[in-house]
């Protein structure tokens, strides 16, 4: 497998095609870490599950060769014709025209597909080989929002989203082997903005699996602190049984048990993350920590937005 961290450009940086009159870009946001089971997938469809249930319109788009975010969507393995793989190698071909829609109201995606496997290989005699996605994706969009779910690795496929991407959150694992590979994933990214993607940047660090009876959880929330500083998100994603149950109904956690703590945290990073945005586009001021009422309002939302005829599994 080829390290991210390695490549340097097979063709001059690409310009992004100039925008008409009225027309705009969706944010594009990948899931990324190279290290598996930080809760990347889950974060992936839970937060674009909250984005869509607080009146964005989102695709997903599922890199990930094993398709669990696919899955747990809903989507079945035997009634996708287009899939992510495609979208890397086919040219011309629309997103918006391969997403299928989701039982959430909002919440479209495009699906993983085995092919994706062998995409690593296939690309490294690929043209433009670190620009594919980007051409795909950088285009408008009938969509606010572009969550990408990264493989576990710092793959030519990760390396696509990257160079994609406006910005990357970062799931990260309240354990000690989690921080290991967060160094080797600052140079990649350090790297990209080198080489291919200027104006890439880390959007958030989150803590995931934090379970407060653990010290070892609150000591590795600290270092991260200490090390990221503003960039770790407030909200942190506790252990939860339900964010585990609910992909073999094919529903987000969101969907499947709204009052769950795990539900409520993707809640309250949606909020967070719509926040940010604002933010980083100067669209508001900085507003003050997100409070009980907000998050309560959050949920009544989300309870409004999704009707259980909808979400039946």
């Amino acid at each position: 497998m080829i390290d991210a961290s390695q490549v340097t450009p097979s063709t001059p940086r690409r310009i992004d095609p100039p925008l008409k009159k009225g027309e705009k870009l969706p944010r594009l946001l990948a899931i990324a870490n190279q290290k598996g089971g930080v809760g990347k997938t889950t974060t992936a469809v839970n937060m674009a599950t909250a984005l869509a249930a607080v009146g964005k319109k989102v695709m997903l788009l599922d890199l990930d060769p094993q398709g669990n975010a696919s899955t747990g969507l809903g989507v079945k393995r035997s009634e996708i014709r287009k899939s992510a793989y495609d979208l890397l190698f086919e040219d011309g071909l629309n997103p918006a025209e391969l997403s299928v829609p989701t039982k959430v109201p909002g919440l479209y995606v495009v699906p993983s597909s085995m092919h994706l496997a062998g995409a690593e290989i296939e690309l490294v005699t690929a043209k433009r080989r670190e620009y594919r996605l980007r051409e795909a994706l950088r285009r408008p969009l009938p969509f606010d929002y572009v969550i990408i779910d990264c493989p576990p690795s710092l793959s030519l496929v990760t390396l696509n989203a990257l160079v994609a991407v406006d910005a990357i959150v970062v799931p990260l694992q309240c354990e000690f082997y989690a921080l290991e590979g967060l160094s080797h994933l600052v140079k990649t990214i350090e790297r990209v903005k080198q080489h291919f993607n200027p104006k890439l940047d880390i959007h958030g660090v989150l803590l995931t699996m934090y379970d407060p009876r653990n010290r070892l959880s609150g000591a590795v929330a600290d270092d991260v602190r200490e090390f990221f500083g503003e960039k770790v998100y407030t909200t942190v994603i506790p252990r939860n049984v339900k964010l585990s149950e609910a992909p073999s109904y094919g529903l987000p956690a969101i969907v499947y048990d709204m009052k769950c703590p795990g539900a409520q945290a993707y809640i309250r990073l949606a909020g967070e993350i719509i926040r940010r945005e604002k933010k980083i586009m100067n669209m508001s001021s900085l507003t003050a920590p997100e409070t009980a009422a907000e998050v309560q309002n959050n949920s009544k939302l989300i309870e409004h937005k999704i009707e259980p005829k909808e979400v039946s599994a």
